[in-house]
């Protein structure tokens, strides 16, 4: 078994992605630089509409990340300073940081170690637990983690029992479907962001709202521009600057005619890494109903740290989401309610996600596959 190879390994290979589309990219950001629309210009609602085709979804706003996205929905939806709402803890910070950025509690829930996704059995014990200790609970942020959908259905179901919304968090599964439809036409309003490690990714930042809530949308559009109404320089509410760039968008198109193609090859990494490696460690399963986008390929073994000790001595890279959830961290543990999160504990500590992109080549993942079956002796 050969294990040896000299080539630096990338985690995320965007130069191979470039040097497949640059021709058209330079086309694209010419057609910029020569009309000048650097802000809301033409490739913004050519773009919006290209991902309204893409995904269905009735009205989409591109946005300037994915961190503003959610928090134009939160302020839209006006939470306020005194609501709750509740997240996954094993997620990135942004989702509860949005939240607290509103005045508003993050309440932790649990999530399924199958799919690292909230459990709603866990979310319902945790919204009755938050109503006996009296937090005014407003609604839901899900999380679609390393690519895969979450519960939606069930989720939304137990929602709707406690007159609670739903905002889906698909910075991580633009592109994954869930029981038929694209993850961004669930939930009150989806979002998603075009940071570049994403699997649809910008050269910069970048993000997109989803509704199928016409009212919701125009006042979205506003918020997107300090609040503005229809009368220029008129706030008819409070806004923030939450434009996407016109190149970021002129760029996107470019990647959006690729990432049907991409997001299948992605599938074909996740199958071979499957196959060759459930005999040593746990690997990530599609529930039915369900496709991933394989944001990330994260295995489960109590070896982890010595796993990756030993990947990056022989210069494979690999990355701990999430080694500290969000319940643990000071600033956020008064959303744990004294409650505890075993599921997301027991993750922290086993997760490891390894090379995943829409160009690895099947040699490089061989090495790759190799070397992690050395290590345990096969």
């Amino acid at each position: 078994m050969n294990t040896k190879r000299q080539d630096p390994i990338p985690f995320i290979d965007l130069a191979a992605q470039q040097a497949h589309i640059r021709p058209a990219l330079d086309r694209a950001l010419a057609r910029v630089l020569d009309h000048g629309q650097y802000i809301l210009g033409p490739e913004c609602q050519l773009f919006e509409q290209d991902l309204r085709d893409y995904t269905g979804a009735s009205h989409v706003l591109g946005c300037s990340n994915g961190t503003d996205a959610l928090t134009m929905v939160l302020m839209a939806l006006d939470v306020k300073p005194g609501d709750a709402v509740l997240v996954p803890s094993f997620t990135f910070i942004a989702t509860a940081e949005v939240v607290a950025l509103r005045g508003a509690l993050p309440v932790f829930v649990d999530v399924d170690p199958l799919t690292f996704t909230l459990c709603p059995l866990h979310l319902e014990e945790t919204i009755l637990f938050a109503k006996r200790k009296g937090v005014a609970l407003k609604g839901i942020i899900s999380v679609d983690l390393f690519g895969h959908p979450a519960p939606h259905d069930e989720i939304e179901k137990v929602a709707k029992r406690y007159g609670l919304w739903t905002l889906v968090d698909a910075a991580q599964s633009m592109g994954a479907i869930y029981k038929g439809k694209h993850t961004v036409k669930h939930g009150i309003a989806a979002t998603t962001s075009f940071f570049p490690a994403k699997p649809l990714g910008g050269y910069g930042d970048g993000g997109a709202i989803f509704t199928e809530d016409k009212t919701l949308a125009e006042k979205l559009k506003e918020i997107r521009v300090h609040g503005q109404g229809p009368v220029p320089y008129e706030a008819s509410g409070l806004g923030l600057t939450g434009r996407l760039d016109t190149l970021q968008a002129a760029i996107l198109i470019e990647k959006l005619k690729v990432f049907p193609k991409e997001i299948a090859h992605r599938n074909r990494v996740a199958k071979r890494y499957g196959e060759k490696l459930s005999a040593v460690c746990k690997v990530p399963k599609i529930k039915e109903g369900c496709s991933s986008v394989w944001a990330q390929y994260t295995v489960q073994t109590p070896q982890r740290d010595e796993l990756q000790a030993f990947l990056k001595e022989k210069g494979i890279p690999s990355v701990i989401y999430y080694k500290k959830p969000l319940h643990v961290q000071p600033f956020y543990a008064a959303g744990l309610l004294g409650r505890s999160l075993p599921e997301t504990d027991h993750l922290s500590k086993e997760v490891l996600s390894l090379p995943m992109h829409g160009y690895l080549d099947s040699g490089v993942q061989d090495h790759i596959i190799d070397t992690l079956l050395s290590f345990f002796g096969k």
